[in-house]
């Protein structure tokens, strides 16, 4: 492994880096997050169109720029930074790689191209579950996460006039706004029970969709009621989405995780600055060596942290993700709950950037989480656990 970025890896960092903090200061972030999307539209259209943030990894046969997991990483490093409220994670991280994996050619043709260049918005909808553990990081594949075989999330029924989707799903990112809703739903009944994944588009199908009021409010949800929704199947109809899920679990993870690193790295030059600003006994704060000792073990976690997000988009295993997005929930909650203490009273004000991040990382937690059940899945995966494995080393 060359860990050096390229050339062009270091200008995706640049050019985002630039644009976001000309366009994406923390006052317009929180104006975005208030906004009836939950984010800027015309700041996604620009990163989509200027930069090709949304068709970052969508072939280029279909408008995207055809790069990998690696470059993704970086993006999602950079608007971690920023904190920015937007669909990349919904759209570009999940929605997409899904309908290029799963999807028939007139499927892809359809809603890459608008996928790519920032018309179209899409998300997951996991009814029952988490994201975790519909991409098996946080127990079996058994598609208990997409509900019942009987009830419960979101149900699949075949019609002389095409299928038809009927259930809940009471927490999915972006569900208020997406274009494209790619539906996990349980088909076949309790004789042949299986996952498919369904296309559906909100606007023409019988959904009803409520905002959340949630914790973090840059990271929008919503819940989503599907009343004999018109869904048309992704790819052929008998095809279960659950090996798909799993294939997605290493650049998904990897994703999470670098944007986790970028705030905590934010919340980290944050709280070094104010170390230098605030004066207690006539000197800064930051020239006490307690205070010191505690920077610089934030620095080399976050520093730690970054190279396993790094090596899990690199790599692509999903061991390596998992393993990475628990180490960066935890240096990033780390980092912040010490950001909003060395703060002092100010850290938990509203007015200040701090809490903004440490929301974000705390409600990541729970929706990525739990960390002991990432790093659980990671072990099992790379069978460090398995008696029949006698290696003397585990490449994750």
């Amino acid at each position: 492994m060359d860990a050096a970025l390229s050339e062009e890896q270091h200008q995706i960092k640049r050019t985002l880096r630039d644009l976001l903090a000309g366009h994406a200061p923390p006052p317009k972030v929180r104006a975005a997050a208030e906004a009836p999307a939950g984010y800027d539209e015309d700041l996604w259209r620009r990163l989509a169109k200027e930069v090709g943030l949304a068709g970052l990894v969508v072939e280029r046969q279909h408008g995207g720029a055809g790069c990998g997991p690696v470059e993704l990483a970086l993006a999602f490093e950079e608007t971690g930074r920023a904190l920015l409220p937007s669909p990349l994670l919904a759209t570009c991280a999940l929605a997409a790689p899904l309908v290029a994996a799963l999807g028939t050619s007139r499927q892809r043709d359809a809603l890459l191209p608008r996928l790519a260049g920032g018309d179209l918005t899409g998300t997951l909808v996991v009814p029952c579950g988490t994201l975790p553990a519909a991409l098996g990081l946080t127990g079996p594949q058994d598609g208990e996460w997409a509900g019942g075989a009987r009830s419960g999330g979101v149900q699949a029924r075949r019609t002389p006039t095409g299928w038809r989707l009927y259930g809940e799903a009471p927490q999915v990112l972006d569900g208020h706004s997406a274009g494209l809703l790619l539906v996990a739903a349980r088909a076949g009944g309790p004789v042949r029970p299986c996952v498919l994944l369904f296309a559906v588009d909100p606007e023409q199908s019988r959904v009803r969709r409520t905002r959340l009021v949630t914790m973090d409010q840059t990271r929008p949800q919503a819940r989503l009621e599907f009343r004999d929704a018109e869904a048309e199947p992704l790819g052929p109809d008998a095809a279960d989405a659950r090996a798909p899920l799993v294939a997605l679990a290493g650049g998904v993870t990897a994703a999470l995780a670098a944007e986790a690193v970028g705030a905590a790295e934010r919340v980290l030059e944050l709280t070094v600055e104010y170390a230098r600003m605030r004066e207690q006994f006539g000197r800064p704060i930051g020239s006490f060596q307690a205070i010191k000792h505690r920077l610089a073990d934030l620095y080399v976690a976050v520093c730690a942290a970054r190279s396993a997000a790094y090596y899990a988009a690199w790599s692509g295993r999903a061991a390596a993700g998992a393993l990475a997005l628990a180490q960066a929930l935890e240096t990033a909650r780390t980092v912040a709950a010490e950001g909003v203490q060395l703060h002092g009273g100010i850290g938990v004000t509203w007015e200040h950037d701090v809490q903004l991040y440490f929301k974000r990382v705390s409600s990541d937690e729970l929706l990525f989480g739990p960390v002991h059940g990432l790093r659980a899945c990671a072990a099992e995966l790379a069978g460090l656990f398995d008696p029949q494995n006698d290696r003397e080393a585990v490449v994750l």
